[in-house]
């Protein structure tokens, strides 16, 4: 532990001699932090939060109680492998959440990006991939090997199957049970979860232009309204990708989709 930077540790709290801690980290009341475990400048860790495994977190996150971070899989595979969960920057992560490290399975890595907002309850399996600017509602549950885009909002209790993707600046309606891919931009709502047009308001609020918006909205009727097989639907979308950029991510994701999309 670095003694020589200006750190809070309550005395109550547990901290390996080993672990890495920056300068201007507070840690809380019975907190427990692993000897593996590095921790970015900034961070507040909150009481009772259980840090352990091979966990790096970045700096300026606000963990709160009753957290636990960088735990084994639940996986009956995991052999004890010195697999890992790496948190980036400027996240929010709330009440009794729970990340797991990855497995040699994958690539052996529970990565979250920055600007995270994660509410309570909300559980990250093993070789989750979560990007930057993501909000998790309130007991939202990914299964392994999931991967979450940029800017996505999940919905409270969306439940989500392992090795699904789901593009950025997606949505999902409370209690949304994702089976298959859902493609950037979409909402999705229901068991199994079903396309209800794009998320145009979300897109606004990022500073997506009202033209990028229209365009969007007829890339989303091509790909679910025209009739059109898949095959043929890509094809019109890469001739719309000439006045319209935008669409490249939705094209991307099409072509690296394995569990096939939400139809």
């Amino acid at each position: 532990m670095d003694t020589d930077r200006k750190i809070s540790v309550h005395p109550t709290a547990i901290v390996d001699p080993r672990a890495k801690i920056s300068a201007g980290v507070e840690i809380g009341p019975y907190a427990v932090i692993g000897e593996h475990v590095e921790i970015g400048s900034g961070c507040r860790i909150g009481p009772h939060a259980v840090i352990t495994g091979h966990t790096r977190v970045g700096a300026n996150n606000r963990i709160y109680q009753f957290v636990s971070l960088g735990e084994i899989p639940q996986d009956k595979k995991y052999g004890g492998e010195a697999t890992r969960l790496e948190i980036g920057d400027h996240n929010t992560i709330r009440e009794f959440c729970t990340f797991n490290c990855g497995t040699a399975q994958d690539a052996g890595v529970t990565r979250v990006g920055d600007y995270n907002w994660i509410m309570a309850y909300v559980h990250l399996a093993h070789d989750c991939q979560i990007g930057n600017h993501t909000i998790f509602a309130n007991n939202a549950q990914l299964a392994g090997h999931v991967h979450v885009g940029d800017y996505a909002i999940l919905g409270g209790f969306t439940a989500v199957h392992q090795f699904c993707h789901i593009g950025a600046h997606s949505i999902t309606a409370l209690g949304t049970m994702v089976l298959q891919d859902i493609p950037p931009y979409v909402t999705a709502s229901g068991n199994s979860a079903k396309p209800y047009g794009i998320n145009a308001e979300g897109l606004k609020r990022r500073g997506f232009t009202a033209e990028t918006v229209t365009k969007l909205k007829r890339a989303y009727k091509t790909l679910y309204k025209s009739g059109l097989t898949l095959d043929e639907a890509k094809k019109e979308l890469e001739r719309q990708l000439a006045q319209c950029q935008e669409i490249r991510p939705l094209l991307d994701f099409l072509a690296a989709s394995t569990r096939g999309i939400i139809r």
